[in-house]
């Protein structure tokens, strides 16, 4: 827009070179009982908001005026001028769309950012050419967000790592505070901030610094303070102990319960059986915080050495081996019924071989056995009429009597002894 052209004597001179020359006539202005003044509502206005631009005591006499940015008059940082007598407004430059000028010399800047913060200078220009030129200055602060606490270490390790927390991004003309356990910081050797305290420093860390922490930002314009922050800190897991019900017990019986003893609280338990990662069978069930094992019934297969580990995000413990005994009755059992009726049934029948034999030798040899009867052969055959034993007289050595009759108890009850030829046999019959 063309900015309007001036009184009938300077009529061809532009409005922007009838400014700048009524600036340079300033420095002969003679003092005026009321002098121009700028106040800026608000000098610390916060990012978004809207400021104003007052021109108090404007004389009465004026020619127009016009807003720049800067401490000096400068056409190329000129944002919007005004004529008083024919009310027409010119934008500048400088002019961002968000700007009004008012015909009383007031300037609105809207939805401020902090790329307006600075000077501002009201150039008045008054009929006689005369000028008047007064500077505001306006500060615009960022609205702070809501503090995040940052942390170097997740998971530090006590007495061993140093812990860095951080308060929030870096923002200019920000002050920091901060609190733990509600509390202002303690004086000690441990707690170190930083120059301008956005950062607090923890060295060599221990479980009595979990917090929980609180920084505070502050500005001109906000203060926003964060959500409490917990340090997690590893403490070192002490070696747990493990008991049992009972070590030693027998096959199907039960049950057994083994219980993991830690000292701490805050850790977890596992379970491992002969060395490896414990597989949990049906029989076999866990305790909701895993510290006791029941096993019940018991097997055979659960005889071993069983461990418990005690262990946090950092650090775990392994107890010592405690070893599992499981008996089994069977074997007994069969030992004392199978074997033992074995060796007794052997025994006799052995003995009552052995006292047959020697009698009919004997008889044989003292011709106590008649003629008829005498015996070419003697055969030890069972009831259904197999023979398993046979021996003649003169021959060398003993009888061979076969060993695994002694396996075979279904054939023991009836035994017979027959000697003779085919004509003459004596039957001697062993009931057992």
């Amino acid at each position: 827009m063309e900015p309007p052209s001036g009184p009938a004597s300077r009529r061809h001179v532009p409005w922007s070179r009838l400014l700048l020359a009524g600036s340079l006539l300033n420095f002969w202005t003679p003092p005026t009982a009321t002098q121009l003044t700028v106040e800026t509502v608000t000098p610390l206005a916060a990012e978004g908001s809207d400021v104003l631009l007052l021109a108090h005591n404007m004389t009465k006499n004026t020619l127009g005026y016009a807003w720049q940015r800067g401490e000096r008059v400068d056409n190329a940082q000129l944002i919007a001028s005004y004529r008083v007598d024919t009310n027409a407004t010119t934008n500048g430059p400088a002019y961002s769309g968000r700007e009004t000028l008012y015909p009383n010399g007031t300037l609105l800047i809207r939805n401020v950012t902090q790329r307006d913060t600075g000077s501002y200078t009201l150039l008045v220009t008054k009929n006689d050419l005369q000028t008047e030129i007064q500077t505001g200055h306006l500060h615009v602060h960022p609205v702070l967000p809501t503090p995040v606490i940052t942390s170097n270490n997740s998971n530090p390790r006590e007495h061993e790592d140093t812990v860095v927390l951080t308060c929030g991004a870096e923002t200019q003309n920000t002050s920091y505070m901060w609190w733990i356990n509600s509390q202002s910081l303690p004086k000690g050797t441990r707690l170190e901030l930083s120059e301008d305290k956005r950062t607090l420093t923890v060295v060599a860390v221990t479980r009595n610094d979990t917090g929980p922490y609180v920084c505070e930002a502050r500005n001109p314009v906000s203060v926003s303070r964060s959500d409490p922050f917990t340090l997690d800190v590893l403490s070192p897991v002490a070696k747990p102990s493990l008991q049992a019900s009972n070590a030693t017990v027998t096959e199907h019986e039960g049950p057994v319960i083994l219980t993991c003893l830690a000292d701490e609280t805050g850790v977890s338990i596992r379970w491992f059986f002969k060395g490896q990662s414990l597989l949990l069978a049906q029989r076999m069930t866990l305790s909701s915080d895993k510290s006791t094992l029941t096993i019940d019934p018991v097997s055979r297969e659960d005889t071993g050495d069983y461990q418990c580990e005690a262990f946090n995000r950092g650090n775990s413990s392994r107890s010592d081996p405690l070893r599992l005994r499981v008996t089994w009755r069977e074997n007994s059992r069969a030992l004392g019924v199978g074997a033992i009726t074995g060796i007794v049934i052997g025994v006799l029948l052995v003995l009552t071989l052995l006292a047959v034999l020697g009698h009919l030798i004997f008889l044989h040899r003292y011709s106590g056995i008649p003629r008829c009867c005498s015996c070419p052969r003697l055969t030890l055959v069972l009831e259904e009429g197999h023979p398993i034993l046979h021996f003649r007289p003169g021959s060398p050595g003993p009888p061979h009597f076969p060993t695994d009759i002694l396996s075979r108890p279904q054939f023991l009850p009836h035994l017979v002894l027959t000697c003779g030829s085919f004509l003459n046999t004596v039957l001697i019959y062993f009931v057992i």
